[in-house]
């Protein structure tokens, strides 16, 4: 396994991140389990969750889920990065969402709690959050900062002036700010490219690609999400606009010899910026699967293709749409 810094913090992380969204929802604690281990077997160091995984508000399940197998000891904790978010809703009452500093500091007690630990590495912020001040937000981050109750604050789904007026306000208090962001960045949607990227690089920020396959869309077995259980009418719609361009790109695999989801992540491995794409299994198979790609580098006859395939937005901002 590749271990990277995150950004410009002496952090270092695999070059995956282990998505846990499924854990509990989809995936039995049983088999969490056995990821988390097999996981940490393959050198995965980086494990990402949030507050509001497990889709019942207030309920943190996935968090719960960690947190009893942290319990189980054997160094599980000690070995990894740890991840979590706050933003989402907790309650149904005004101050259990968002990002006031009261929010945050209970989201982290909370959080901390379901995980069992006494620290989270990486506390990131699920969204912007328009209505709260930066000087808010930061000082509720110093506060756990200083306590030891976090080590470093990430961002996610933010644009590129977010994250530039986030460390602007973050630097004017002598307060590191944010050490990474965490986006939607796939073949399919490249939209990052303009200002995220950009604005990553000038910050010293690690860029976290969230939903690498697009939903499995670029797993290669489209069709049969378009018909199978899990199929959402949104994924459905995303496989009718990108048909023609999902049967291009398993043209493209099928000559290449390559399965289309290692093509996948394998684009985003070798994309500038990129420190860990987060794979998020539901089962043991697909995390072995995944682990595979790093032993395989991508031929830049294959890379280009997919540049005509699924074509980005001409580079960064101005450039990209100015002369």
């Amino acid at each position: 396994m590749e271990y990277v810094h995150l950004g410009r913090s002496g952090l270092k992380v695999s070059r995956l991140c282990l998505g846990t969204m499924n854990f509990g929802p989809e995936t039995a604690e049983a088999e969490s389990f056995a990821i988390m281990d097999r996981a940490l077997e393959r050198g995965i160091n980086f494990f990402d969750t949030a507050n509001v995984y497990g889709w019942k508000t207030g309920e943190g399940l996935t968090e719960q889920i960690i947190g009893r197998w942290i319990a189980q000891g054997g160094g599980r904790r000690e070995k990894i990065v740890l991840a979590t978010k706050v933003f989402g809703r907790m309650g149904e009452w005004p101050n259990e969402s968002r990002l006031s500093a009261l929010h945050i500091r209970r989201a982290c007690e909370a959080s901390l709690k379901r995980l069992q630990t006494d620290v989270i590495d990486l506390f990131q912020m699920h969204h912007v959050d328009r209505e709260s001040p930066w000087e808010e937000i930061w000082q509720a981050m110093e506060t756990l900062v200083h306590q030891g109750k976090v080590l470093y604050v990430g961002s996610s789904n933010f644009a590129g002036w977010h994250i530039a007026q986030a460390n602007g306000v973050a630097r004017s208090r002598s307060f590191m700010g944010l050490v990474s962001e965490q986006s939607l960045y796939n073949l399919t949607e490249r939209s990052v490219e303009l200002e995220v990227l950009p604005a990553c690089a000038g910050y010293g920020l690690g860029f976290i690609p969230w939903s690498p396959l697009a939903g499995g869309i670029l797993a290669g077995d489209y069709e049969q999400a378009n018909g199978g259980r899990r199929a959402s009418p949104t994924a459905k719609q995303r496989i009718d606009k990108h048909r023609p361009k999902l049967e291009a790109f398993q043209r493209l695999a099928s000559e290449a010899g390559i399965p289309c989801a290692e093509i996948a992540l394998g684009w985003l491995l070798a994309r500038p910026g990129v420190t860990a794409p987060i794979v998020g299994p539901r089962e043991l198979s697909q995390l072995d699967a995944a682990v595979t790609l790093l032993d395989r580098t991508i031929p830049k006859e294959v890379l280009d293709r997919l540049d005509a395939i699924f074509p980005g937005p001409g580079g960064c901002a101005p450039e990209a749409y100015a002369w």
